[in-house]
């Protein structure tokens, strides 16, 4: 089988490490996986990720965090070539999700060796596909403010970041919006609304984690209200697992829906990354647009395995093609 790597070597996990591709080569090598690498040469993510699935692989490693990992999924849903997640970000709410090892490339790259795949729903809103949720209002705006701070450990920047938050929640207007579904027609003013792929579990510790994969629904979230003492609240109830009724929290599930604004356009954060686009809003789910690798033994309740037998591995399905070397520089 045909590997090709393709890393954010800015990753939050990579930062000051030296040569990333040559220690993630290494632990393939380890595994006797020879990987190939679209190098991380000047061009930006969506131009290596084409060129690695022009090469033709039969399975994709992707390493970055979860903006890295969207961008992936925005190419290859659909496509019915694998994505593997070496989780090497911050937050890798995807990765968790799928039971992949965290914070030990060594271990991820084994949990992918030994693997099988997986077919599992994605979302998409207007054409931009996204994994785990997809966020409008507050949520998209402190992101952008984050971004600002990014892979800083000084006090001072974390402290300006919370400032900024908080002065955000404060001054962040409340949105008008009509939401379209099941044939009925709502007008909601929220500060925040979050469209879950699937839905997020309860359960002490678990915040944002999704149990099943591919359940064919989207769900979706709205905060009526939500100052910044609100707000606080809210993220302890989900810390501690018992959130869904929150009070000033609406939670809608269907299959498809559709937001309008009077807004040219509104800013919406898919997993992690920030768009502009025009209303109306169209969301949907997509069923089983995407295989991806999973760790062995690891599977989402009513998960649909693969044309694979139980606990075979996609990267020993078959010997790495030797005349293809010249195509997939290492």
């Amino acid at each position: 089988m045909r590997v090709v790597v393709v890393l954010n070597t800015s990753a939050g996990s990579l930062l000051g490490v030296d040569d990333p591709e040559a220690v993630v080569a290494a632990a393939f090598a380890a595994r006797g996986v020879e990987a190939h690498f679209e190098v991380d040469d000047g061009r930006d993510l969506n131009e290596r990720m084409d060129a690695a699935v022009a090469h033709g692989a039969d399975a994709i490693v992707v390493g970055g965090g979860d903006g890295t990992i969207a961008c992936a999924v925005q190419r290859l849903a659909g496509t019915g070539v694998a994505l593997a997640v070496l989780p090497l970000g911050t937050a890798n709410l995807f990765a968790r999700d799928l039971g992949m090892p965290l914070d030990d490339i060594a271990a991820a790259v084994g949990a992918i060796a030994d693997g099988s795949t997986r077919d599992i729903d994605v979302g998409e809103v207007n054409g931009h596909v996204f994994v785990c949720n997809s966020m409008l209002g507050i949520a998209s705006r402190l992101a952008k403010r984050r971004e600002r701070f990014r892979g800083s450990v000084r006090l001072r920047d974390w402290w300006a970041f919370l400032v900024s938050a908080w002065r955000g929640l404060v001054r962040y207007p409340a949105m008008r919006l009509e939401l379209d579904v099941d044939g009925h027609r709502r007008v909601l003013r929220t500060r925040a609304l979050t469209v879950v792929d699937g839905d997020y579990e309860e359960g002490f510790g678990r915040m944002f984690s999704r149990s099943a994969l591919d359940d064919g629904r989207l769900v979706l979230y709205v905060a009526s209200s939500l100052t910044p003492w609100r707000a606080a609240v809210l993220g302890a109830r989900m810390m501690f697992g018992r959130w869904r009724d929150a009070a000033d929290l609406d939670r809608f599930e269907a299959d498809a829906f559709t937001i309008r604004s009077r807004r040219r356009s509104i800013r919406v954060m898919n997993d992690g990354e920030n768009l502009l686009l025009a209303p109306p809003l169209a969301y949907r789910i997509r069923r089983g647009a995407l295989k991806v690798i999973v760790p062995p033994k690891v599977e989402a309740p009513g998960t649909a395995r693969s044309e694979l037998a139980p606990g075979s591995s996609p990267l020993a399905a078959a010997p790495v093609d030797a005349s293809a070397d010249a195509g997939l520089a290492a």
